[in-house]
């Protein structure tokens, strides 16, 4: 069994309370799937994660999951600084070390998805641990209503078979992508399980993706009516 990450000292449990009450302010009433609950079933995933880490730095990779949004380029006019900028800031307000600050700023800046065509390698254990955690949100039941609610709050149709997913070769084709929620599945969510950095989130992985295959099959079917008795009489 590896070792259980470093607990926390007091003053950075006490950091970690202060940074949560900060986001779950921010974020409660978000709408768009990024909300106060996306960001603390990414903490306490990560953590859970990290609990079976060897040598994990528990601190970055609490303040990493819980700042991971704290101002996401997709709402910020495609700016990949404005998160690192943001949790910066924060981190110094609160005087936190400067090589936690330099973690957590790390993470923030290397965790999204940028594409198929685009490698996102994580620099730092910690690193890894936080973009399991998220992209493990964002497969499975919770990834499939989270898909239809970032559609919904960016006024996406739900499927149109006239527009076929994109594999997208650069951060910029990613960014400007408008397509139907449907396509996000073809075009990021069913590739999220290849992507895993540690076994234990793989393992999870495998039921998550498993059941948006599922999903899709009974969606494609319904969306033709294929699942209707042709002989039933109504």
């Amino acid at each position: 069994m590896p070792s259980a990450a470093t607990a926390p000292s007091a003053a950075d449990a006490q950091l970690i309370t202060r940074t949560a009450d900060f986001i779950r302010e921010k974020f409660l009433h978000e709408g768009s799937g990024h909300d106060w609950e996306h960001i603390r079933r990414v903490w306490q995933v990560a953590r859970r994660l990290a609990a079976q880490t060897s040598g994990a730095d528990l601190l970055v990779t609490e303040l990493g999951a819980l700042l991971h949004d704290v101002a996401d380029w997709k709402f910020h006019d495609g700016d990949e600084e404005a998160g690192p900028r943001a949790a910066r800031a924060w981190l110094t307000s609160q005087q936190a070390n400067s090589a936690v600050i330099d973690g957590v700023e790390a993470i923030i800046r290397e965790i999204s998805f940028k594409g198929l065509g685009v490698p996102t390698p994580m620099s730092s254990m910690e690193g890894a641990l936080v973009q399991d955690a998220d992209r493990l949100d964002a497969i499975g039941a919770i990834g499939v209503a989270r898909a239809f609610a970032y559609g919904g709050h960016k006024n996406r149709s739900l499927h149109d078979p006239a527009v076929p997913p994109v594999s997208h070769d650069s951060f910029e084709s990613y960014k400007q992508n408008t397509a139907p929620t449907i396509n996000h599945f073809y075009e990021k969510l069913l590739h999220l399980r290849e992507r895993m950095n540690t076994p234990a989130a793989r393992r999870v992985a495998d039921e998550r993706h498993a059941y948006m295959e599922q999903f899709l099959q009974q969606f494609l079917r319904e969306w033709e009516g294929e699942d209707v008795d042709s002989e039933r009489s109504f």
